[in-house]
């Protein structure tokens, strides 16, 4: 057995809820593997967590919106860049540490697992925030920078793809089965619920006007408001 967090908007509240689910895992890394243990996550989110239509966010989903909202395969548009910047090579190239970063010859990566690659080989460092597109990031809330990537990113991606808003909001809650809260901090999962509740809220074009105006929606719903995180991102 595991257990694995899922997403659920709250557009009335903190905006996600984060709801722990037991459920039987499949190990392997064999995509058949992965995906019994997707399977298994829902139906126990249905029983235990009281949601019904749940959509697994990661190349591992079972479901092709799933597989496009990944961080591997949506991008964002840079200013300076002549080419959509893939969202992973957006995030960690954007670190910047105590002793070293940003890193931004990321951004011309087209490949998550070369970027993953890349920042695991990099010596053990303090976090200390972000620089990205002319802009500092701090670490409160915790997962600011990354919601904001993944938000203008999903913004970006709703203008060429037709209904996708309304085929998001017919989902209850997400999941990513490769996230584990014990290891890492960001979430694609969480990151597509607080796209969901800000669009149910009707504050989400409001929310991602600039950096300032996020920080402070977010803020002022309590969300992500813990200590600073470290390197495991």
């Amino acid at each position: 057995m595991a257990k694995r967090p899922i997403f659920v908007p709250e557009p009335n509240g903190g905006l996600v809820e984060e709801r722990t689910v037991e459920f039987k895992w499949f190990p392997g890394f064999a995509l058949v593997q992965k995906q019994r243990s997707i399977e298994s996550l829902h139906l126990s989110s249905s029983a235990e967590a009281d949601v019904s239509q749940v959509l697994e966010v990661s190349t591992k989903s079972p479901q092709r919106l799933g597989v496009q909202l990944s961080a591997f395969n949506l991008s964002i548009a840079i200013a300076g860049y002549g080419h959509p910047v893939l969202l992973e090579a957006a995030f960690q190239g954007s670190k910047v540490f105590a002793n070293q970063g940003p890193f931004t010859h990321l951004y011309s990566v087209q490949s998550g697992t070369e970027v993953k690659r890349f920042m695991n080989e990099l010596p053990e460092d303090e976090l200390t925030c972000f620089q990205f597109d002319g802009n500092e990031w701090g670490l409160t809330p915790k997962t600011a920078f990354y919601d904001w990537l993944y938000l203008v990113a999903l913004s970006e991606f709703a203008t060429s793809a037709d209904d996708f808003e309304d085929a998001l909001l017919g989902y209850d809650a997400f999941t990513d089965i490769e996230f584990n809260p014990e290891k890492s901090v960001n979430c694609q999962a969480r990151s597509c619920a607080l796209y969901v509740a800000l669009l149910k809220a009707g504050i989400l074009r409001d929310a991602t006007t600039d950096p300032e105006s996020f920080v402070e929606v977010l803020k002022d719903h309590g969300y992500g408001v813990e200590p600073s995180q470290r390197r495991l991102l």
